[in-house]
C-alpha cells in the first residue's frame, strides 16, 4: 500500500465553479469580492457580484433610486478592479427587491451558485441568545441551496 508523504502532499480542496458574492453600498464589499476572487482564482471559476437595492413597500420596484443606483454602479467598477487583479471574470447584477436575503438566494439558484459568499458583522453579544448576525445573513444560510462561506470581520473594541 502507498502512503502519502505529508511534506508533499496537498488537502483536498472543494472546487467552485461560479461564486455569488453580495455587495453593500456601504464600501464594505472590499473584503468579500477579495475572497470571493481569491477562492474563484484557484479553481478558474467566476463571480457574480450582486447588489441588491431594498425599495421599501411604499414605493413601486421600479421607482427612482438615483442615488442607490449610482452608488451601486461606484461598487461594482471597485469590485471588477479587484476581481480583474485576480485574473477573475465578474458578472455585475443589480436587483431590485423587498428583501435582500431572498434576493441573494434568488440570484445564486439562478446562477447556478456552488458558493456564496458574504462579509457580515456579528450582531449578536457573547453569551446572549441573540442572532450571530443579522436577517439577511441568517434568511442567506437558512435558504440557499449551496454552500455559503460567512467572513466576519475582528469585532471593534
Amino acid at each position: 500500500m502507498a502512503t502519502r508523504d505529508p511534506r508533499t502532499a496537498r488537502p483536498n480542496r472543494v472546487a467552485y465553479r461560479r461564486v455569488v458574492v453580495p455587495l453593500a453600498l456601504d464600501g464594505e464589499s472590499d473584503v468579500g469580492v477579495s475572497l470571493a476572487a481569491e477562492l474563484a482564482a484557484e479553481a478558474r471559476a467566476s463571480i457574480t457580484a450582486v447588489i441588491v437595492i431594498e425599495v421599501p413597500a411604499e414605493l413601486p420596484l421600479e421607482a427612482h433610486m438615483d442615488d442607490e443606483e449610482a452608488a451601486a454602479r461606484t461598487v461594482l467598477e471597485k469590485a471588477r478592479a479587484i476581481a480583474a487583479r485576480h485574473g477573475v471574470r465578474l458578472r455585475a447584477q443589480v436587483i431590485r427587491s423587498r428583501a435582500r436575503g431572498e434576493a441573494i438566494v434568488a440570484e445564486a439558484d439562478a446562477a447556478g451558485a456552488d458558493l456564496i459568499v458574504v462579509v457580515a458583522p456579528r450582531t449578536g453579544r457573547p453569551g446572549r441568545h441573540a442572532p450571530l448576525f443579522g436577517k439577511t445573513v441568517d434568511y442567506v444560510l437558512r435558504h440557499a441551496s449551496c454552500r455559503v462561506l460567512v467572513a466576519a470581520p475582528p469585532r471593534r473594541r
